[in-house]
């Protein structure tokens, strides 16, 4: 396996993260205290959290943690599930059991880099299917197939999709899982952002429910508001490619943090109040969004997203996507992340985009500072 390439946006947020004044691209969902959190405990798990010890853990994760997250799955069982140190952890052993020097993977454009440049530098080839603005971001199932090989092992998709917050519709998600299962190949489906949808008809079945090689990455970072627990986990059913994987984690984090793990389980347990929680303020938050940029139309297009916390916003100024997300974060302290951080190796991403998040508190601020330097920059152009 070659040295990987840098992460873009991990690199990005490396120096600017912590030191803007306004995030306003995360991409998760804000977070609570540890007092509220354990204040949603049953019984239980207060006494877990009590008598806690700092031992080691199981591999595939705590028992009770993988019931827990188990439960939000349709026919599965703790027996299907395999916790990680976050959902990269997961992702990278996911890939590196799946593919091979001889194996073909198709994946979505534009996404997260990780979910391309693994199976880029570990499979033979990858075919890149898009998600076009002039769909919506939708996946279409006849790009899907005209990109089917002989050797295709795997086909890997995010829906709600980061970063532009796309569903594929039910029809087509249906289709794809057909037709993976017919020829025999992996359908890998991050659902990190799944319960953030805008619309809970749009809500996607979990990939792990609807076949053997069905495989769900989730976490506790973005839908749910906690990445600092650094939580995540795959569900699937073929226990063949979880002992695979299980022995990749030895390599990396062996194990998680017992505290984390307690602290999942009880958030995992009260789920539907995080979730409505945090559901209610994207909701809020798109809204004032939504009333920001329609203050500027000779600068910015927008379209409310299908779910997630995040959106693919498109710039109309002269001076170009990439020197407009300089400026705001350099002069205004005003963090985006501008289209050359999410750049496909296999297909080309709209250069005049960049993502904005919507899932945390008082955005309102942020888009304060962000109007003061539109106005004070002399970009802005008055409607008559």
């Amino acid at each position: 396996m070659t040295t990987l390439p840098d992460f873009r946006l991990e690199t990005h947020f490396s120096r600017w993260e912590f030191k803007a004044r306004h995030h306003m691209t995360a991409s998760d969902a804000e977070t609570i205290g540890m007092g509220e959190l354990l204040a949603l405990a049953d019984d239980t798990d207060r006494e877990a959290w009590d008598k806690l010890t700092l031992r080691y853990t199981e591999t595939y994760g705590a028992p009770a943690l993988r019931s827990a997250i188990a439960s939000t799955y349709q026919g599965l069982s703790a027996a299907d599930i395999l916790c990680f140190a976050g959902a990269e952890e997961g992702l990278y052993c996911a890939m590196m059991a799946l593919l091979g020097p001889g194996d073909h993977a198709i994946v979505t454009v534009p996404n997260y880099q990780s979910m391309e440049t693994l199976p880029v530098t570990i499979a033979a080839s990858v075919t890149g299917v898009p998600l076009r603005p002039e769909n919506n971001w939708r996946l279409d199932i006849a790009d899907v197939r005209a990109a089917l090989k002989p050797n295709t092992k795997l086909i890997a998709v995010n829906f709600p999709n980061n970063p532009t917050g796309s569903i594929a519709d039910h029809q087509t998600f249906k289709a794809l899982a057909e037709l993976c299962a017919e020829r025999g190949i992996h359908l890998f489906s991050d659902e990190v952002y799944r319960g953030l949808e805008r619309d809970p008809v749009l809500r996607l079945p979990q990939a792990a429910e609807l076949f053997e090689r069905g495989i769900s990455l989730n976490v506790m970072s973005k839908a749910y508001g906690l990445p600092g627990l650094r939580i995540g986990w795959i569900a699937c059913r073929d226990h063949h490619l979880l002992e695979r994987m299980e022995k990749m984690k030895h390599y990396l984090s062996i194990c998680n943090s017992r505290p984390s793990e307690v602290l999942a389980t009880i958030a995992l347990k009260a789920r539907e109040r995080l979730l409505d929680r945090n559901r209610a303020l994207c909701t809020e938050n798109l809204q004032k969004l939504g009333a920001f940029f329609a203050e500027f139309p000779d600068l910015y297009e927008w379209r409310d997203p299908d779910g997630g916390c995040v959106g693919f916003a498109r710039y109309l100024g002269s001076d170009g996507v990439e020197t407009h997300c300089r400026r705001l974060v350099e002069e205004a302290g005003v963090l985006l992340l501008p289209s050359s951080l999410f750049v496909s190796d296999l297909l080309p991403v709209a250069p005049d985009r960049f993502r904005v998040g919507f899932g945390r508190k008082k955005i309102e601020v942020g888009l304060g500072a962000w109007r003061e330097h539109l106005h004070a920059g002399g970009a802005v152009k008055r409607s008559a």
